[in-house]
C-alpha cells in the first residue's frame, strides 16, 4: 500500500496524485469516468478533485456535470468514508462570487450534486476581491461548524488576501485553510514560487498543484511536428516554442529513460518532491492514461535527477 501524504495541518491523509475530475462530463463520458475512478482506487488512490463549474464551458452543460458523475459513482461504489472529495466554489455561472450567501448556497448544490453530507476538502475557486476574507472566512467556517465540510482551502489566491485569511482565522479561532490549489509545474514555476510558496510554507499550508502536466504538454506526446488530438492541444502546443519548453523535455527524456519511466511520470515526481506540495492534480480520460500517473507514489528521483529538472525549467 502506497504511503498516503498528510494534507497540511489537517487530519486528511491522501495519495500523493489527486485525480482531476475536470475531464468527467467533459471530455469522459459517465461510463468512461467510471472506469477511470475505479482504475484509480484500484491503484490505491483516495483522492478525487472537482469543481461546481465542472463543465460549463461546454455547449448544452451548466456546470456541475463532473460532481455530478462523481456523486453517482460513490453512490454505485458505497465507497464514500474511502475517498477524500475536494470540490470548489464561487465559479459556477449561477453561483459566482464568494458572499456568504452565494458560498452557503453553492457548497449546499454541490452536497446535492455529489450525493454526500460532507465535502472534505472545499476550495474557494477564485478569490473575491470585491468581498473582506472575513466574510468569505465566517461563512466557510459556518460549513464546518455545520459538518458539512471537513477542512477549507483556497485557490486562486494572492499572497496577500492569502496571509489576512489566515491572520483573520487565527485571530477569531475560526476554520482555517489547511491548503493551497496554485498554478505549478516544470513550465511554470512562477505561479508559485516566491511569495506565495513562502506563505504557505509558514503557515504549514499543503500545495495541491494544479495544470500539473502543463495541459498534457508534459506528457512528452507534444513534438515538433506532432499532431495531437486532443481539446487542449494548442495551450500545451505553445510551450515547444519557447527554450524553457525544449530544455525541459530534453532533461525529462533522460530521467525517464534512466528510470524506465514515463515521462509524465517524473514530470510529476519532480513536482511531488517540491516544498509545501502534497499532491499533483492530473486527470485522465482513459484508463490507459492512467498508470503514468499514478506510478508518481512509486518514483523516487535521485536529488541530481531534481537538480537536473530544476536548472532545466529555471
Amino acid at each position: 500500500m502506497t504511503s498516503l501524504r498528510k494534507l497540511g495541518s489537517s487530519d486528511l491523509q491522501v495519495f500523493p496524485l489527486a485525480l482531476g475530475g475536470n475531464v468527467f462530463g467533459w471530455t469522459a463520458d459517465e461510463a468512461q469516468s467510471f472506469a477511470v475512478l475505479d482504475a484509480y482506487v484500484e491503484a490505491g488512490g483516495n483522492f478525487i478533485d472537482t469543481a461546481d463549474v465542472y463543465s460549463a464551458w461546454v455547449p448544452g452543460n451548466e456546470g456541475g456535470e463532473s460532481e455530478t458523475v462523481i456523486g453517482k459513482w460513490l453512490a454505485a461504489r458505497g465507497n464514500r468514508s474511502d475517498v477524500v472529495v475536494a470540490t470548489k466554489g464561487g465559479a459556477h455561472p449561477e453561483y459566482k462570487g464568494l458572499s456568504s450567501a452565494t458560498v452557503k448556497a453553492a457548497a449546499e448544490e454541490s452536497l446535492r450534486r455529489l450525493g454526500t453530507d460532507h465535502i472534505d476538502l472545499y476550495y474557494t475557486h477564485f478569490d473575491d476581491e470585491t468581498v473582506p476574507v472575513e466574510e468569505i472566512i465566517t461563512a466557510l467556517d459556518q460549513l464546518v461548524k455545520e459538518g458539512k465540510v471537513r477542512e477549507i482551502a483556497a485557490s486562486n489566491i494572492s499572497a496577500e488576501r492569502l496571509r489576512a485569511s489566515l491572520d483573520f482565522s487565527e485571530r477569531e479561532g475560526l476554520a482555517r485553510y489547511v491548503a493551497l490549489q496554485p498554478h505549478y509545474n516544470l513550465v511554470s514555476r512562477d505561479t508559485y514560487e516566491g511569495e506565495l510558496q513562502d506563505t504557505a510554507a509558514r503557515a504549514g499550508l499543503a500545495a495541491v498543484p494544479y495544470y500539473a502536466l502543463a495541459s498534457g504538454f508534459l506528457t512528452g506526446k507534444y513534438r515538433p511536428g506532432a499532431v495531437v488530438d486532443s481539446a487542449r492541444a494548442q495551450s500545451a502546443g505553445q510551450y515547444l516554442e519557447s527554450e524553457r519548453g525544449q530544455k525541459v523535455l530534453a532533461a525529462l527524456d533522460k530521467v525517464a529513460q534512466e528510470h524506465d519511466a514515463q515521462i509524465a511520470t517524473v514530470a510529476l515526481a519532480w513536482l511531488a518532491s517540491r516544498p509545501t506540495v502534497a499532491a499533483p492534480i492530473a486527470s485522465a480520460r482513459t484508463v490507459e492514461q492512467l498508470p503514468a500517473l499514478v506510478a508518481v507514489a512509486d518514483l523516487t528521483l535521485t536529488e541530481q535527477d531534481l537538480a537536473e529538472l530544476t536548472e532545466a525549467s529555471a
